[in-house]
């Protein structure tokens, strides 16, 4: 698909005006082919999906001859979402390493998010490269062997050393922009993460939730890093609630009677 400048799968009914599309952005050396299940679920629901392999990944590998930083990955995609979908904001979900790029996307071009859904969003500054590696090999055994063999795939597509030069470029921006770029986020934001993710902990999916304007944080039962692959049907239905006035409404009705519980 050219309408982007790079690649890109689309689901669902085509996007219009005064409805906002889905836009599932993968992680780092992949593609948005782990993204498929996640997005026909929602398609089913009637949304407008849009699933783009990033420049410099998967089928977009040759759109750039050197892999792009989380900084040109945001403004790529800004202007791709510009030039295929019709005016007004979109609702951005994200895993791991996307959830940088989408972050940064929300810091820089807030008029074009409505909603941010951070799934395992990775990576944590507090980590170093090495422990982040660890906690990847570790979660590998929690996910499904489809994923496994997919992202083995994606990986040798997007080659070796473009997968370690965006490795660098995202722990470089995970130590200086990434909590600065969520603190910017005044969409409202839902950081998920499967209930056995090893590579986004409880307390930094937390964090993440508390660094933007308006966020939430929920767990996934039965899910680990990739919990869009993994749970699709019940990350679908949470999405779907999120993006709804009816999470609107319970939140400010949980607001309104906790405040108004003595201290």
């Amino acid at each position: 698909m050219t309408d982007v400048g790079f690649y890109a799968r689309r689901y669902g009914p085509p996007p219009r005006e005064g409805r906002p599309a889905f836009v599932l952005v993968h992680g780092l050396g992949l593609s948005g082919r782990y993204f498929v299940p996640l997005a026909r679920r929602l398609a089913a629901g009637g949304a407008s999906v849009l699933v783009p392999d990033l420049p410099g990944n998967g089928r977009s590998r040759s759109v750039v001859r050197r892999a792009p930083d989380v900084r040109r990955l945001a403004d790529a995609l800004a202007h791709g979402l510009e030039r295929a979908l019709p005016p007004g904001p979109v609702v951005l979900v994200a895993n791991s390493v996307g959830c940088q790029v989408v972050a940064a996307l929300a810091a820089r071009h807030p008029h074009l998010v409505s909603h941010l859904v951070l799934v395992g969003p990775a990576l944590d500054p507090g980590a170093s490269g090495a422990r982040q590696f660890v906690r990847l090999v570790a979660d590998a055994p929690r996910e499904p062997l489809g994923l496994l063999a997919l992202a083995g795939f994606d990986y040798l597509v997007t080659g070796p050393l473009r997968c370690a030069a965006s490795f660098r470029h995202a722990l470089r921006d995970a130590a200086a922009a990434f909590e600065v770029n969520l603190s910017r986020v005044r969409a409202p934001t839902l950081a998920v993460r499967g209930a056995g993710d090893t590579i986004a902990s409880v307390a930094w999916t937390r964090r993440v939730a508390d660094l933007v304007a308006d966020g939430y944080a929920r767990d996934i039962p039965g899910a680990a890093h990739a919990a869009h692959f993994g749970a699709p049907g019940a990350l679908a239905a949470l999405i779907e609630k999120f993006t709804s006035e009816q999470f609107t409404s319970e939140h400010s009705t949980s607001e309104q009677s906790t405040a108004g519980e003595p201290g």
